[in-house]
């Protein structure tokens, strides 16, 4: 675990930009990451052919790719749960 975070256990992908994920404490739901996929190192991981290679890395506990891109799971976490990247607010 990373932090009070749960570690990312199962990570696939829907479809291009959507991945399903379960995290350790039983938290599951989709996301579409495609607009936090940002930089060069993303470059292959944004293509649909990369995009599939999605796994879990299981010493940090988020997903990858090959080429070392990455997300970070506590903005993955929070999407889940609440439906919000950490610099959105939740509609009432």
């Amino acid at each position: 675990m990373i932090g009070l975070t749960p570690d990312i256990t199962h990570a696939r992908a829907v479809r291009h930009g959507v991945l399903a994920l379960t995290f350790a404490d039983g938290l599951t739901g989709e996301v579409g990451v495609l607009e936090r996929m940002r930089g060069p190192v993303f470059d292959q991981a944004r293509t649909p052919e990369g995009f599939a290679k999605a796994q879990v890395d299981g010493e940090t506990g988020t997903v990858t790719w090959p080429g070392g891109a990455d997300l970070a799971p506590d903005t993955l976490y929070q999407r889940v749960r609440t439906g919000a990247w950490p610099d959105q607010h939740v509609a009432a």
